[in-house]
């Protein structure tokens, strides 16, 4: 089939209409599009205007902190101010970036005649720096062609021209500078000395014209300004001072290895800080607000935001009564000292507890030094003693709890005989027949001894072995550690030491050392902890020297009370409330009974009850690390009055006598101490 093909004529494309339209189009979204501009930039210029301009002022906002804050004020229980601040005005100097050696030269004469500054320690090198920086080109005529030749061939460094010219510079080049260049030199020195652009205290505790003429100058002296910090004062001296702690200094600023703690919290490398006991404790407390300042140029400051004290807090201290306790510590150590058989002894320490809150009234701790009498009161929670026989109330309530002794039961004190261990006797040989209050009225050892061997499974004859049972250690141990005795109190301070305990209990013969307190080592503070339990009737209270937390005022009254410190009970003793009841007779009959080991130690108007304790002590006498010398240590702890405690004392004077010397003579330190604390006390509290 044959296709016919039509010639149609081809269609004509108008492109100028196409171009048109694309062309339109274009320009509507042209149009559109300026239409969103100038509705953002509306936007911007008129309706935003003012939050632009806030965020532009934020962003050229510098602002900066001031050096320190005046830290919280530290009271005693009855709200007698024991650590507050002083105020020191101080002048520093930060060197701008921008400011050229002459500007600082000229800066250093400006200054200098308005500050007292004493330039006596200012060193020739000082000197001769500040004599480069005031004659450059005189000095640099101090180096030779040849010498400049070697810079540029690396034989010489620059550094190394510069001390080629201080070398050069002669002692009568010095001789020529007068009073004023001197004064200009050494504010020089300090201008520059540290890093370059940290800020330079050069001066501490300016006087109120150096203050202040720094302070209307400000806008004049580049990098010059006045500083407000301040430093610690004790009204009560060194009372209780150690205990109280440290703050760092600004040039100190964070200690090293605590750093990165401190800068995690917002500290700046600068701040003062707590260093030690109480300052640290509380730390998170005492730290104040620091000021803020706003930069209006390189150099002047304008306040913001006044600096803020930190909060107060409230000891549970009494300082009236910690300044008698520790002038009774002077006093007796010293009196001590001359008496015969006491060249070993040193110290005395004191704890006085309300047995009813955990709270510390006194602590206190002397120790001799050459002639002097020195504060030892860290001792008292790092440094453990030889307790002796003050802790056979709780060697007691084991023989009670166990079975092994009865409520009344007779023993017969005599000298203890075991296989392999040496002769064990009370410290007054045959006491006779005596029942557990006697025992514990006259210290017998025996009693306790004859009761361990029952809680270690046996009956005691003459002679016999006495196996090894774990068990029997550990019973011990655990009433002795619910007491506070070897395990940490829980004091609110760091450092706290646990004592000495056996690692290993290899030897069947040291359960009888332990029952009688010769085993084991216990700080003073676990000591008194442990007769504040028994003083309550069996509940381990943790000791705490924080009372109350106070915000700051602006004034020096208390402010809002923001924490109160209520008692903790750590836990109570596992043992039946008639076996408590009667090793707490026991403690009565030490201070009443005929022959009692406790008479005389407290006034009998006070109606105490306690418990004392010798025993014995090792020490090394020549510092070659060897122990060598036997010295006997004596304690007492005790509670008043028996019926209804307000307060507990504990007192220890370690190696106040000497066995094996020329006299028998024991020294009664102990014993003084403890009852003209006690006198001290009750007048003090209950006249």
């Amino acid at each position: 089939m044959t296709r016919l093909y039509l010639n149609r004529p081809e269609k004509k494309i108008n492109y100028n209409q196409i171009i048109s339209k694309r062309f339109l189009f274009f320009l509507v979204i042209l149009l559109l599009l300026f239409c969103v501009l100038v509705i953002k930039l509306y936007t911007v210029m008129v309706v935003d205007a003012k939050d632009y301009k806030k965020t532009l002022k934020e962003l050229s906002y510098t602002k900066v902190v001031g050096t320190s804050a005046p830290r919280g004020r530290i009271y005693d229980r009855n709200h007698k101010i024991i650590v507050d601040n002083k105020a020191i005005k101080s002048i520093t100097y930060k060197k701008d970036k921008n400011i050229s050696t002459s500007q600082m030269i000229e800066l250093a004469y400006t200054v200098s005649p308005h500050l007292e500054l004493s330039y006596s320690s200012l060193t020739d090198r000082a000197k001769k720096e500040f004599y480069l920086a005031k004659y450059p080109q005189l000095c640099d005529e101090k180096i030779t062609k040849k010498e400049r030749g070697k810079v540029k061939t690396g034989e010489l460094s620059t550094t190394d021209l510069q001390e080629l010219k201080i070398e050069r510079i002669t002692t009568s080049e010095l001789s020529s500078f007068t009073e004023l260049d001197l004064q200009a030199a050494y504010l020089y020195y300090l201008m520059n000395k540290g890093y370059t652009y940290d800020q330079k205290i050069i001066k501490e505790e300016a006087t109120d014209q150096e203050y202040a003429y720094i302070a209307e100058h400000n806008s004049e002296l580049t990098g010059f300004n006045t500083v407000l910090d301040w430093e610690r004062v004790y009204p009560y001296g060194d009372t209780f001072r150690s205990i109280l702690g440290t703050v760092s200094t600004t040039t100190q600023g964070l200690p090293a290895e605590e750093k990165d703690e401190y800068l995690s919290k917002g500290y700046a490398l600068n701040d003062r800080v707590g260093l030690s006991y109480l300052e640290k404790q509380y730390e998170d407390y005492l730290r104040g607000e620091k000021a803020e300042y706003q930069v209006i140029n390189s150099h002047e400051l304008k306040l913001i935001k006044e600096g803020k004290r930190g909060n107060d807090i409230v000891l549970a201290i009494d300082i009236e009564l910690q300044q008698e306790v520790e002038k009774i510590l002077t006093e007796q150590i010293l009196k001590t000292k001359s008496e015969p058989n006491t060249q070993y002894y040193d110290h005395s320490s004191v704890i006085i507890q309300d047995p009813n809150t955990g709270e510390i009234l006194a602590m206190a701790s002397k120790k001799l030094v050459g002639n002097q009498v020195v504060d030892n009161t860290t001792s008292v929670f790092t440094l453990p003693i030889t307790p002796g026989s003050v802790v056979k109330g709780a060697s007691m309530l084991v023989g009670y709890n166990t079975g092994a002794v009865k409520i009344g039961e007779y023993m017969f004190d005599e000298c203890v005989k075991v296989a392999g261990a040496p002769e064990k006797c009370s410290s007054v040989n045959n006491l006779g027949t005596i029942n557990d209050i006697t025992a514990l009225a006259k210290s017998s050892n025996v009693y306790q001894f004859k009761a361990a061997i029952r809680v270690n499974g046996q009956e005691y004859s003459p002679g016999m072995k006495l196996n090894f049972n774990q068990k029997a250690f550990d019973t011990y141990r655990n009433m002795y550690h619910s007491f506070g005795l070897g395990v940490e109190t829980g004091i609110d301070l760091p450092s706290e030491g646990i004592g000495y305990g056996a690692k290993q209990d290899t030897n069947s013969g040291n359960l009888l050392d332990f029952v009688m307190g010769q085993y084991e080592s216990y700080t003073p503070l676990q000591l008194s902890q442990y007769i504040t339990t028994i003083a309550n009737n069996g509940n381990r209270l943790v000791p705490h020297l924080l009372k109350e937390v106070h915000k700051s005022t602006e004034d020096s009254s208390l402010g809002e009370t923001i924490l109160t410190v209520e008692k903790k009970v750590l836990n109570t003793i596992d043992t039946k409330p008639e076996y408590m009841a009667r090793v707490k007779e026991g403690f009565y009959a030490v201070m009443h009974s005929t022959g009692g080991y406790g008479r005389g130690y407290i006034d009998n108007k006070w109606d105490a009850a306690g418990k004392t304790g010798t025993s014995q002590s090792f020490i090394d006498t020549d510092g070659n690390g060897i122990i060598d010398t036997e010295t006997i240590t004596s304690s007492f702890v005790g509670y008043a009055p028996a019926n209804n405690p307000v307060m507990t004392i504990m007192v220890t004077s370690p190696n106040s006598s000497h066995p094996n010397s020329s006299t028998d003579y024991a020294s009664l330190v102990t014993l003084h101490i403890t009852k003209e604390v006690t006198n001290k006390f009750f007048e003090l509290y209950y006249n």
